[in-house]
């Protein structure tokens, strides 16, 4: 079974178009089949790439390891009315 990614979970993205290395990052946002990462670390090579994508990559679920489960975020029920 696949570890289920959500926000705020850093993981290492798979290098990809331009992108000549791997690169790790938060996750900002999660779709059915995809995220979209927040890259923080990557290569200097990489710099110019990096700045074009505005240090943001979807990459798909399969290719985003987890590096580490971001805080959990305690979900309060709403009050009713």
């Amino acid at each position: 079974m696949a570890v289920e990614l959500k926000i705020g979970d850093y993981v290492q993205g798979k290098k990809f178009a331009s992108l000549e290395h791997d690169f790790k990052g938060e996750i900002e946002k999660v779709y059915e089949n995809s995220v979209l990462i927040l890259i923080k670390e990557f290569t200097k090579s990489d710099k110019p790439v990096v700045d074009e994508y505005n240090h943001r990559a979807v990459v798909r679920k399969g290719d985003a390891k987890l590096i580490k489960a971001g805080p959990k975020v305690a979900t309060t029920p709403e009050p009713e009315a």
